[in-house]
Formats: structure tokens, sequence, C-alpha cells
């Protein structure tokens, strides 16, 4: 790898200083123009429900040790249940959704916080009050289902979903400082790699690498014009 002094190549990006900053904007620009235009909002809502015990007796009111920690796996089993066919399908029909069952299911997200019997279902689509929705509806069914699946009702809501005011998938302050470091990036880039395969002489000490001469001395570079005007 041919060697560079980075004292010439700082003095090269400040001579192209105005590419430099010409290519940022022109990326913020486009960046800007994409977020705006191409870029589709989405909205999520989301519901949290939680294991509880299904026994209605008072004497039995307290959970077991063991009964938490059986909680605990289903949470991971109901999981997965929540975005099956059989809760997805419902959901559409109730809904009356123009969805299929497999986009429908690439817009839920289910999460289960960690060492806690709580899940998260979470929704997003392009109308906010579709999600919302969609969100409370999911929590219906699957509740339903789960009842009829294990013979036992120990799902309960703790948050419906509410409407999103704002999409989650546009961030315009924390993109547009993306944008920019993209851009800043890209021209450096492109100044380092049009200065690194420069095979111009850029100064004598190159001259002498390269011939093994000594250089006896240099002619400086003069404006003939301004010179002609100062005369």
């Amino acid at each position: 790898m041919e060697e560079f002094d980075l004292i010439d190549l700082l003095k090269y990006f400040w001579k192209n200083i105005k590419w430099m900053i010409g290519i940022t904007l022109l990326v913020l620009l486009l960046g800007t123009m994409y977020l705006l235009f191409l870029k589709t909002p989405l909205y999520q809502s989301s519901t949290t429900l939680i294991l509880v015990q299904s026994s209605t007796n008072k004497e039995d009111a307290s959970l077991t040790q063991a009964e938490i920690t059986m909680n605990q796996k289903l949470v991971s089993t109901y999981s997965e249940i929540i975005k099956s066919r059989r809760i997805l399908d419902e959901v559409i029909e109730n809904l009356n959704l123009k969805q299929t069952t497999t986009e429908l299911n690439n817009h839920v997200a289910v999460n289960a916080v960690e060492d806690t019997e709580i899940i998260k279902i979470s929704v997003s689509d392009e109308d906010q009050k579709q999600a919302r929705d969609i969100a409370n509806e999911i929590a219906k069914v699957f509740s339903k289902e789960i009842a009829e699946i294990y013979n036992m009702e120990n799902i309960s809501v703790i948050d419906e979903a509410n409407l999103s005011d704002r999409p989650y998938n546009i961030q315009p302050v924390k993109q547009e400082i993306l944008f920019f470091g993209i851009g800043i990036l890209l021209s450096g880039g492109i100044l380092f790699f049009a200065y690194y395969f420069d095979t111009k002489v850029k100064n004598a000490d190159q001259i002498e690498d390269k011939l093994q001469l000594t250089v006896l001395g240099t002619i400086p570079s003069v404006n003939l014009k301004k010179e002609g005007e100062s005369l």
C-alpha cells in the first residue's frame, strides 16, 4: 500500500471542502425527501396481558412458587399461540380485515417481559385506529381461545391498546443526524479515494522518494494575471 502524508491529505480535504459540504447536503436532501414522500408512516399500538391464577377459591388465592414458575414457562408457549393461524384468522374475520394471515403476522410482535408473567402484544399498521383495534382484538380472541385449549381462564388484560399519536418508524431528528453522518462518511470516502489514486506529484518529497533524486529547487506557482494587474 502506498504511503501518504497525513498533513498533505488534510490539506487536500480542506482544498476540496466545498465538494464535501455539497455531497453531505445532497445526502441530507435525498434523505429528507425519502422521509417526506416515500417512507410509509407506521403506527404501533400495544396491549399487555398477564397470567393469573385460574382458581376463584379465596382460600387458594395465593400463588405458590411452583405455579409462578409454571406460568412463566407458559408465557413462551402463549407467545407462539398468539401468532398462530387459529388466533389471527379469527381476528381477520371479526374485524373484516383485507389482510392475509401472513401479512397480519408480519405486523404483529409478541414479547415476553423477562422474569415476569407478562406478555406484550404490539401491532403496527398504516392506520393508527386499525393498529389499536387489531391489538385489542388479538388479546380478546387469545383469552377466549386459551380458555378452550387449556380449559382454564388464566389471562387478564393489564393495559388495553390506545391510539398512537405519531408514527414509530419516523423520527426526524435521529434520522436527519443519521443522514448527516452518512453524508460525511460518503464525501470523506470519495475524497480519500480521489486523493489515494491521484498519480500526480503533490510535493518535492514525493519526487525524491519515487526517483531517488535530490531536489535542487522548486518554482512557486505564480498567477500571471494578478501579477500583470499589479504592474
